[in-house]
């Protein structure tokens, strides 16, 4: 019976048998009288993987100001200490052209460069279940505004029949 009256809405509403899974979905809840709105963020998080929590976390401290200035000052206190304090006393432990400095940002790069680009691919795929989420909604407040059109033009038609019947009664009459 729900799958005939879902038949019946879908070959109604949006002149079609063969639903998308949205379109299914949306006149399910239509059909339980059911709220379709849900928050695209929370339905991504429920399937996000520790990976995918740890590259989000990662790329928001990558790409902040922050870090890089806290990581600008890093670099230049390494420069300062092993070209400047530490090579005075024959300590320095990777003098000028900062070898071991070079390798460690290119490791960095290396290993950021990846995670950003997860998280990014993340963001995509929040903003792909957004804008099926949003087509939803837009879709259920459609059909419902046809559905009140459709109840408005029978109360109207029924309206205008009565009138009809009342006015034709008076002529009979008269």
């Amino acid at each position: 019976m729900a799958s005939e009256t879902l038949h019946g809405m879908a070959a109604r509403l949006l002149g079609k048998q063969d639903l998308d899974p949205e379109e299914a979905n949306v006149l399910a809840k239509i059909s339980a009288r059911q709220p379709i709105s849900r928050d695209a963020a929370d339905v991504a998080d429920l399937h996000a993987t520790y990976g995918d929590r740890l590259a989000d976390r990662v790329a928001a401290v990558g790409g902040s100001w922050g870090f890089i200035i806290c990581f600008g000052l890093v670099l230049l206190g390494w420069m300062l200490l092993n070209s400047g304090v530490l090579s005075h006393w024959g300590l320095a432990f990777d003098p000028y052209p900062f070898i071991f400095l070079n390798l460690m940002l290119s490791t960095l790069a290396a290993i950021q460069a990846p995670v950003i680009m997860m998280s990014q691919n993340r963001q995509a795929a929040k903003d792909r279940l957004a804008a099926s989420l949003d087509y939803e909604v837009n879709l259920r407040a459609e059909l419902e505004i046809l559905r009140l059109h459709e109840k408005l033009d029978q109360a109207i038609t029924e309206r205008l029949d009565r009138i009809i019947a009342t006015v034709c009664a008076e002529r009979n009459e008269a």
